[in-house]
């Protein structure tokens, strides 16, 4: 049995965001999946797609109009103060001063106080300039839930990726990136150097000033973990970014694939420990139980010490996942379609389950099952016994809303105890998928 280990953290703020966004109005959600480009016909940047409904002569645009975000653009030659975090227009026809917090949780005011704004400004004289870049920035921030393996990907990537493709197909453009903490540059790197041809601007290491033919402040999202193919340029989905993370970690950057079983399904069983809660306490038996009915285990414990390249390796080498319900799954996206993915799903948390790691596994072409654990597989039934509300109705006690402290209960305070009898039905069951796809695609 092999073991490897990466980072993640709990998804508490994917259950806000969806129970949030899922009690905003029609008229409001149509708005955050509203198409978001427009392009200058006329004019010196005519090829450019600018983000916005403000009318193309403004020189600073911004378009508020999202739930999620807010993204704006600065029309002209441009100069980044890092010290102020400020985009100057170098020759202003109009005063305008605009301020965005370049994170796509705009929903979520907790958040979003930690993001520091980035001012677009038009009027007073810019100062001179010190590096002179032909190419425009776009510029973001990797603050707020930046760290947790879900977010990353979520708030991050996922809508880094919908905004390069929409506005910089070609990648010619600069990155400018606000709270880049040295950790995620380089974790992150494969996926950075493969989005732009550029080095990126560590917006707070500079001092010097940047100046760039024009800029775009802020990402754009589409929702939990997915790409709306009918806002994107060629109809570009979920799946097109599943090919961007193979560019990334497979084709150019080539690891050696793990010994392959010949005749048995390899099974990445991903753990939890600690205090974190959602931890499987018959976890050895469950490995055991894999093993039986045929397949190769590998356990993939989260932790922050293995490179997502590794991970990637083993994972898209594997035929099956399987995991309790937490933000280390969001490695979903490194599995081949086809294989098999099977998320177990603790009580309270069906909802959330669905929204951040089903619906994204069916859009990956990934074969999903769920294991709903019974009350009698989870640590809450001893603790608040077999009647109490918050074992026997969740929904009920969640209500319309999500407190903290009820939360914390189904996330924190909340262990599972597998019956083997029938999570190994579940087990059988995959395994028969992971063997149809490991004789079909090796």
């Amino acid at each position: 049995m092999r073991k490897i280990r990466d980072s993640a953290a709990a998804p508490m703020a994917c259950l806000v965001m969806f129970l949030l966004v899922s009690q905003i109005p029609i008229s409001s959600k149509s708005a955050l999946y509203a198409t978001t480009t427009s392009i200058l016909s006329k004019g010196k940047y005519k090829n450019e797609k600018v983000i916005g409904r403000q009318p193309a002569a403004k020189q600073i645009n911004c378009d508020r109009s999202h739930v999620q975000y807010d993204i704006c653009t600065i029309n002209g030659r441009t100069v980044l103060d890092p010290t102020t975090t400020t985009f100057f227009l170098v020759e202003p026809t109009q005063a305008i001063v605009e301020k965005v917090r370049p994170y796509p949780r705009k929903w979520e005011a907790s958040v979003m106080g930690r993001i520091k704004e980035v001012s677009l400004i038009s009027g007073p004289p810019s100062p001179s300039c010190h590096v002179h870049h032909t190419a425009p920035a776009l510029a973001f921030s990797a603050g707020g839930y930046t760290g947790n393996v879900f977010h990353d990907f979520n708030d991050g990537f996922i809508p880094l990726f919908i905004t390069v493709k929409t506005i910089f197909p070609d990648g010619n453009f600069v990155l400018v990136v606000q709270n880049c903490r040295r950790w995620w540059e380089s974790k992150y790197k494969e996926l950075i150097h493969r989005l732009s041809k550029h080095p990126m601007v560590n917006l707070d290491e500079a001092n010097a000033t940047h100046c760039f033919p024009y800029a775009h402040v802020g990402l754009i999202s589409h929702g939990f973990v997915t790409i709306n193919a009918t806002l994107m340029p060629s109809l570009l989905n979920l799946t097109h970014f599943r090919g961007f993370l193979d560019s990334a970690y497979a084709r150019n950057h080539p690891s050696p694939s793990p010994s392959p079983s010949t005749t048995r399904p390899r099974l990445v069983v991903v753990t939890r420990s600690g205090s974190g809660g959602r931890c499987i306490l018959n976890q050895d038996d469950v490995n055991d139980a894999a093993r039986e009915v045929g397949f190769d285990v590998t356990l993939f414990h989260p932790t922050p010490t293995v490179s997502l390249r590794e991970a990637y390796t083993v994972i898209n080498s594997s035929h099956a996942m399987i995991g309790v319900h937490g933000a280390a799954l969001t490695h979903l996206l490194f599995l081949r379609p086809g294989s098999v993915f099977m998320q177990v799903v603790p009580l309270g948390l069906a909802w959330v389950a669905e929204a951040c790691f089903g619906h994204p596994a069916r859009e990956l072409g990934v074969q999903y099952m769920e294991y709903k654990i019974g009350k009698e597989e989870s640590s809450l039934a001893d603790k608040y016994g077999n009647g109490d509300a918050m074992v026997n109705d969740p929904t009920g006690v969640r209500g319309k809303g999500w407190p903290t402290e009820i939360m914390k209960v189904y996330l924190k305070e909340q262990n599972i105890k597998l019956d083997l009898v029938r999570f190994r039905r579940h087990l059988e069951e995959a395994y028969d998928k992971a063997y149809t796809f490991m004789q079909k695609e090796g």
